[in-house]
């Protein structure tokens, strides 16, 4: 689906962060999740990719979704991201994310500062009532790592542009992660574990 898209780290590299005023090349990241949502008059769509900061896939996502309109959806797309990473990434991980929405990322950058610095101005946030609920998740996700930045680029440059718009032709695109979960990376491997620091 993201054929002919660069790699996330480069899209998320050059696009605006909100509220970060210098350049998000200063912020390399572990992993990139690109989300999309769209409403379509008569249904809605989620659209997901995630990467690695080496630019290796590790899934996509995209299915067909009830959300009442499109700001609403763009929510749901950002939870089911940040739900389906967080299932597999060290709670260590930096993470950026790529989205179309505006609001949404600025919204995601203010709630991020203000968790790590108290004196951050308590702003109100404006969220679609009908996406409350997934914001309240979306913000405990991004309090679950150690840091998290959020880019805006044209839809016609999110890869997960047309899973969201068309998911019923990508479904096959679905699929669960390769890499291990969280709770495989606690333990060294075996071949390392016994190791000494002189071996």
């Amino acid at each position: 689906a993201p054929h002919g898209h660069p790699s996330l780290r480069n899209l998320f590299d050059d696009a605006p962060t909100p509220h970060i005023a210098h350049s998000p090349r200063t912020h390399h990241r572990d992993y990139y999740v690109a989300t999309d949502g769209s409403f379509f008059g008569d249904g809605a769509g989620i659209g997901v990719i995630v990467e690695t900061g080496d630019g290796d896939c590790l899934f996509r996502i995209a299915r067909a979704d009830d959300a009442p309109d499109n700001n609403t959806a763009e929510y749901r797309a950002l939870a089911v991201g940040l739900d389906s990473l967080s299932a597999h990434a060290p709670e260590t991980a930096r993470v950026g994310l790529l989205m179309d929405h505006d609001g949404l990322a600025e919204n995601v950058n203010a709630a991020t500062l203000g968790m790590e610095s108290p004196d951050w101005p308590d702003r109100p946030t404006a969220v679609p009532d009908p996406g409350l609920d997934r914001w309240r998740a979306i913000r405990s996700h991004l309090d679950s790592f150690a840091d998290v930045r959020a880019a805006c680029v044209g839809s016609d440059r999110n890869p997960a542009h047309v899973l969201a718009n068309a998911p019923e032709e990508y479904t096959h695109v679905t699929g669960t992660p390769t890499r291990p979960t969280r709770r495989d990376w606690d333990v060294p491997p075996t071949s390392r574990a016994d190791r000494h620091a002189d071996d």
